[in-house]
């Protein structure tokens, strides 16, 4: 039996944080046994903001190491750039001539980036759910893992594809949003009421997965915890020493109250050396990949050349299926 598909798409933007690796990317290296994966550098979707093209391409091939850097593994996932693979921008034409502008002007990210950003109302920020559809429905995907703020472009992808099956007959599969198992929240070590973000202003708020360990070293002994003097978890009153004790647990594997009581009664200040230290080991073998793929650039395009035509090659069957029902002639081969 067929496994089922499962798109990805990532923006090459900031960098992959210790709470993403933490929160999610953790949960997405068990999908590769269970599900045909595809992870996509989306970055045509990243055009809709102006990029520094040498900038650009440098954070592009850095993101598509640190992700295989995480382990996502290119023998079990497709791992590629969607600028890579034509056919993205090929059923995007197609899919908005079957979408209508009522219903992408109320998307939620058109009107909010609209309001944020009202010098820059380019095309793109109105299409972008109609090339996320051609992304997922590309590959007759099942299942698309998404956060809240995404759920609604995997909705209207839904809508285009039931769209386009009554009007030509069956074509795409409909595909579900899938909300994986989510690890734990780790939040910013500067404020710690508000999740780690790799956009914070403030780079002491978040830990990069390739941060060199005298960086995570110094922005854990910069951690914000509070005035009290006892290790232990509470959330409301001590959100602080609560974060650092999750991302202690987390990466040593152990529980929380495992680690309460490993630092019981010793100060604020070893107990920050300890969680930087625990970290530092957890990342390390990640940080070393990444370095040896950045220092062999040949491997790094061979295996994204490779995932482009594994993609390419799916993608050319449902395109040539789509173009086939639209009544295109089809091309002497």
């Amino acid at each position: 039996m067929d496994k089922k598909v499962i798109f990805s798409g990532i923006q090459p933007t900031g960098c992959i944080t210790l709470g993403n690796y933490i929160g999610a990317i953790q949960n997405w290296l068990k999908l590769q046994d269970d599900y045909k994966c595809l992870y996509c550098i989306v970055d045509m979707h990243a055009l809709t903001v102006h990029q520094q093209p040498a900038e650009f391409r440098q954070r592009a091939v850095s993101f598509f190491a640190q992700y295989l850097a995480t382990g996502l593994d290119p023998e079990k996932s497709t791992i590629y750039f969607q600028s890579h693979v034509p056919e993205h921008a090929q059923l995007t034409w197609v899919l908005n001539c079957n979408s209508y502008i009522g219903e992408l002007s109320r998307m939620t990210q058109f009107k909010d980036k609209s309001r944020k950003h009202p010098d820059n109302l380019n095309m793109g920020l109105m299409d972008y759910p109609v090339l996320m559809a051609a992304d997922i429905l590309l590959y007759q995907t099942s299942l698309v893992p998404v956060g809240i703020d995404q759920k609604q472009h995997v909705e209207l992808a839904r809508d285009i594809a039931t769209r386009f099956n009554n009007k030509y007959s069956p074509t795409f599969t409909i595909p579900e949003p899938y909300i994986p198992k989510s690890g734990a929240k780790i939040f910013s070590l500067q404020d710690p009421t508000s999740k780690m973000s790799k956009s914070d202003v403030d780079p002491n708020a978040y830990i990069a997965i390739v941060d060199s360990a005298e960086d995570i070293a110094r922005k854990f002994k910069r951690a914000v915890t509070d005035s009290d003097n006892e290790i232990r978890f509470d959330e409301v009153n001590k959100p602080g020493i609560s974060n650092l004790l999750t991302i202690y647990s987390n990466v040593t594997d152990t529980t929380i109250e495992k680690a309460e009581l490993e630092f019981e009664g010793k100060g604020y200040g070893e107990f920050k050396t300890a969680v930087g230290d625990a970290v530092i080991e957890k990342l390390r073998p990640v940080r070393e990949k990444y370095t040896d793929l950045m220092n062999n650039k040949d491997y790094l395009m061979q295996i994204a050349k490779d995932g482009a035509q594994e993609a390419s090659y799916m993608a050319r069957k449902t395109l040539s299926k789509v173009y086939r029902k639209i009544g295109f002639v089809e091309p002497k081969r």
